[in-house]
């Protein structure tokens, strides 16, 4: 199978044996330092257990710590989950992977009757998918069941043990090397084919984008807490060189980059999105266009697959379906571009973002109990990022990095189908420290503005409906803070209008929900709690001074200008008739049900003028790009951002 380690037969089985029986020993002894059962009279060693487990598994494997330790980081930053599994059934600080199931649920564009283009000018398709259930399992999903024959240590131990699941990541770095026919070297440079082995990866460029990783967080050094208290050390070995050479050892096919637009930083393979007709001139999966010539690229947006990467990659081969611009696999970072920037993809059912921005489907589970994404998809994503910002010059933060659940519907018809992922789980204050962008305090502490910043280990909100509806998720750090009418967590949550039910906790529901890198402007304070101006009224959130969850911030606001008692709100900046040539009909400048009521403000994200691309046809002769005179803001009106005509607003410094 694709990037799989030795098999346990081909180890002699004396070795075999007496490794299985050293590990069940050490985790034995290791138990009770790492806090699943703790030993009476435990001491303050037990902030260092996970520490003294790598110690332990790189001397039982002969493993260099380094390696044990640098491997692991990439793969969960050393967090352990609860014991819970990551978006593909990854475990653990070794991300050991049992993920069966994976490859056969549907990415989340095929839920619900969603239009993923967004222009009522052309109506959507909804097609009925099916994914095959006989889908082979590639290695890097059954790393776990891999460690547990090489160890002897059952799968349950691995799943929810830490010092196991070490163990087992131990073992398969050393079986990996001993398959490369290299010995089991003290020296942390010797690895590096077997790191590359280790990230299940099928071709050279990932497992080197892999190994690189890795070596650059041995090189550079890490020190950090847990998400259980585990205090972790790595120290830096600057001068650390690997030997890269060995990766023509390690049997991984060579991927061709050629035709993608990606960062030399990533591994990236050209999979393109079919563009064609089906007759009556209804086409698919996107449009052909020339950005950023004919319209500027101010919008990335992040989405996740809701699915397995081998089923997502083969539904957006299919013309009868969506499309989005580059695709990021969960275990090792690998990319797939599948549309041109010049292109629109049709990824977030809203054609005017459609058509400034460009879509990122990240393999992942919104949805998923204690859901986690992996460091090396979340550096991936980053390079990839801070490499297409950089060339198209979208600014780095969250008014033009968008989550598609910030998207706003373009109707008020559309308002409740629109899409929530990447949901409360995906840590937007780690990335955007990636990003090289990190959110910090920007104004004094009495300051008119706030940027959200919780700690995303510590501020666990109970959210509900990941397996079933109305039943508690799993507890897990979270990027999003809750809103209450009142100073209590005791008062009622903040319904959102537009989309007509009753808030709740669901995980889906983001109705009184703002994300880490938001900003709004300050309507209030009591105590420990400030209120913000959200989707047209008063909304609280817990705000202590010792341990916030928001920083001051300064910046352009927005609120109605004098004379009036409120003005409309769009899901999109479109031109007024009059700018619309012969040929091309004008689409309506339609209100969302939303308002921004006198007296409230709200934060400027960008200004932008009223903008069309019309495209309906599979031939390109008859796209024309319509700009119209009338200016908008791009404000953060409540969980997803929202646009007002320039000209019923007046702005101010705040």
């Amino acid at each position: 199978m694709r990037g799989s380690v030795t098999h346990p037969g081909s180890l002699p089985g004396r070795a075999r044996a007496r490794r299985a029986v050293g590990a069940a020993a050490s985790v034995a002894l290791l138990l009770p330092l790492i806090g699943a059962t703790p030993s009476t009279g435990a001491t303050s060693d037990s902030a260092t257990g996970l520490q003294k487990a790598f110690a332990a598994a790189a001397a039982e494997y002969r493993v260099p710590q380094s390696v044990l330790l640098g491997v692991s980081y990439l793969q969960s930053r050393w967090d352990a989950h609860g014991g819970a599994p990551s978006v593909i059934g990854g475990y653990g600080p070794m991300h050991l992977t049992d993920a069966r199931t994976a490859l056969t649920t549907a990415p989340h564009h095929s839920e619900g009757r969603e239009d993923a283009r967004g222009d009522g000018a052309r109506a959507p398709l909804h097609p009925e998918m099916t994914l095959p259930e006989d889908a082979e399992i590639p290695a890097r999903f059954t790393t776990l069941l891999q460690a547990a024959e090489l160890t002897g240590l059952s799968p349950d131990l691995l799943r929810t043990d830490p010092a196991a699941n070490v163990i087992g990541g131990a073992a398969l770095l050393a079986a990996a090397q001993r398959d490369l026919g290299a010995p089991l070297s003290a020296d942390p440079a010797d690895w590096y084919g077997a790191v590359a082995r280790f990230s299940g990866a099928d071709d050279s460029a990932t497992g080197a984008t892999y190994a690189n990783d890795v070596y650059e967080v041995i090189r550079t050094g890490v020190a950090r807490t847990t998400d259980a208290g585990q205090r972790i050390d790595l120290p830096a070995q600057p001068r650390l060189a690997p030997e890269t050479a060995q990766l023509r050892n390690v049997g991984l096919r060579l991927a061709s980059a050629a035709g993608t637009e990606c960062p030399a930083t990533v591994s990236c393979e050209w999979i393109p999105a079919p563009y064609e007709q089906f007759g009556d001139d209804d086409y698919g999966n996107h449009d052909l266009g020339d950005r950023p010539q004919s319209q500027p690229i101010r919008y990335i947006v992040v989405h996740d697959t809701e699915g397995g990467w081998e089923g997502v990659i083969n539904l957006v081969q299919d013309p009868a379906y969506v499309s989005w611009n580059y695709s990021l696999r969960s275990t090792d970072g690998h990319v797939a571009q599948h549309v041109k920037a010049k292109d629109v993809a049709w990824h977030a059912g809203n054609w005017y973002v459609n058509a400034r921005s460009i879509g990122l489907e990240h393999e992942g589970f919104l949805a998923h109990p204690d859901s986690w994404y992996t460091e090396a998809m979340y550096r991936s994503s980053a390079r990839l990022v801070s490499y297409l910002a950089a060339k198209y010059g979208v600014p780095l933060d969250r008014q033009h990095i968008l989550g598609h659940d910030n998207v706003p519907g373009p109707t008020t018809a559309t308002v409740g189908g629109m899409h929530t992922d990447p949901g409360p789980y995906w840590d937007w204050r780690h990335y955007f420290e990636l990003l090289g962008r990190p959110f910090q305090a920007t104004a004094d502490p009495n300051g008119s503005l706030v940027t959200i910043l919780p700690d995303y280990k510590a501020n666990q909100p109970v959210y509900t409906g990941c397996v079933a509806k109305g039943e508690p998720c799993a507890a897990h750090g979270s990027s999003a803070v809750r809103l209450y009418s009142d100073h209590s967590e005791t008062s009622a949550l903040i319904k959102d209008v537009g989309l007509g039910t009753a808030p709740s906790t669901g995980v889906n529901d983001i109705s009184s929900r703002v994300s880490t890198g938001q900003q709004y402007a300050v309507a209030d304070r009591w105590g420990d709690w400030t209120a913000i101006w959200y989707l047209g009224q008063k909304a609280w959130f817990r705000n202590p001074a010792k341990k916030p969850t928001a920083v001051p911030a300064s910046g352009l606001v927005v609120t109605p200008k004098n004379g009036v008692d409120s003005v409309p709100l769009y899901g999109r900046a479109y031109p007024e008739a009059s700018a619309y040539p012969a040929g091309v009909p004008a689409q309506a400048v339609s209100p969302l049900p939303y308002r921004m009521p006198k007296g409230q403000k709200y934060v400027v994200g960008d200004t932008v003028p009223g903008e069309y691309y019309y495209a309906v046809t599979f031939d390109t002769g008859g796209h024309r790009v319509v700009v119209g005179k009338d200016l908008y803001y791009q404000i953060q009106y409540g969980h997803r951002v929202a646009f007002v005509r320039a000209a019923d607003v007046r702005p101010s410094a705040a």
